[in-house]
């Protein structure tokens, strides 16, 4: 089991907040998926892409945070800055646990925020040996995660399942957290009245299958680095 210090905990809720704050209208459910790779020489790679759902009567379609600043008159650029920023934050969480794993530490994980609950999986999966590619494991994981039916899909993802379904299943390490989480009244990049309920959010990060791969935050180290500047 994973050691959650009170620190890991201070950044989770950062981590929470900085997500609040980057969606501009009430949501229900999210869904985050974010990968930190490194190689041999220490170079590091990754990616990050998420999805809301909106909060309504009638059931809403996910909405790509890549279509956010189109979707609300923001400024692409600017808003791409809290992208990164919220990436940043996750690459520094996996820093955190690699001071307590010492060994080795999870290369991807997945935020889930539904109702009042902040859940979080680590997945140890050696990606440099992932028979899928970046763009196949994102179908796989929409797959899992966002619950999506094979006729939703076109048949370069229909494919890509088949393949992932009757393969040979590789048993890894996973580590799975959770916890309550109760904000109020947060304040979010559009000003708007929240209300003085729960406002529950949740991010889910995916991509459709006519999305590209720009769609994606990918990161070298010299961008990392350029972050921390």
């Amino acid at each position: 089991m994973l050691k959650h210090t009170k620190k890991i905990k201070e950044m989770y809720e950062d981590i929470q907040k900085r997500i609040f704050y980057m969606i501009p209208e009430k949501w229900d459910k999210m869904y985050l998926y974010c990968q930190v790779s490194e190689s041999e020489n220490g170079q590091k790679t990754g990616e990050l892409f998420f999805y809301y759902i909106p909060k309504g009567i009638l059931k809403k379609n996910p909405v790509n945070v890549y279509e956010i600043p189109q979707k609300f008159n923001l400024d692409e650029k600017e808003y791409l800055k809290l992208v990164k920023i919220l990436y940043k934050k996750i690459v520094q969480l996996r820093e955190e646990f690699k001071k307590i794993e010492l060994t080795s530490t999870w290369t991807n994980l997945t935020i889930k925020i539904e109702g009042i609950k902040f859940k979080v999986e680590y997945d140890y999966e050696d990606l440099s040996k992932s028979r899928f590619s970046s763009y196949e494991r994102h179908i796989i994981w929409r797959y899992n995660v966002l619950g999506i039916k094979l006729e939703q899909l076109n048949r370069k993802e229909r494919d890509i399942l088949e393949t992932y379904l009757i393969g040979e299943k590789v048993i890894r390490r996973r580590e799975r957290y959770e916890e309550s989480i109760y904000i109020k009244n947060i304040k979010n990049i559009v000003d708007y009245d929240t209300g003085n309920y729960l406002y529950e959010q949740n991010i889910e990060y995916i991509a459709t299958g006519d999305e590209k791969v720009r769609n994606q935050i990918i990161m070298s180290t010299e961008q990392m680095e350029e972050l921390k500047k």
